[in-house]
């Protein structure tokens, strides 16, 4: 019983703040969000966003391009370890005549 007067309060007091801002909230719909923040907040929010996903694209970009140094570098070693290249090496010898 008390949750339900807690969530019945919740939103007497959404509808409340929208009112209160001026705006006129239909009945039959509940307050959003985006109902109840001004338009100034909503862009900041836009552009919040879009930073961090830029962010998001350079961090994983970088972390492709550390791979990809990562494997280049392992087949640089590798390329000069005698033994790797004796075991991988093909044994038609007959091709390089």
């Amino acid at each position: 019983m008390a949750k339900r007067q807690k969530s019945n309060n919740a939103s007497n007091r959404s509808h409340a703040q929208g009112y209160q801002q001026g705006h006129e909230l239909p009945k039959d719909k509940p307050a959003t969000l985006k109902d109840l923040l001004g338009g100034d907040v909503l862009e900041k929010l836009k552009q919040q966003q879009d930073q961090l996903k830029a962010a998001e694209e350079q961090r994983k970009e970088a972390e492709r391009v550390q791979a990809e140094e990562a494997r280049k570098a392992e087949q640089k070693r590798l390329d000069n370890d005698f033994e790797y290249l004796l075991g991988n090496s093909k044994m038609d010898w007959r091709k390089h005549k």
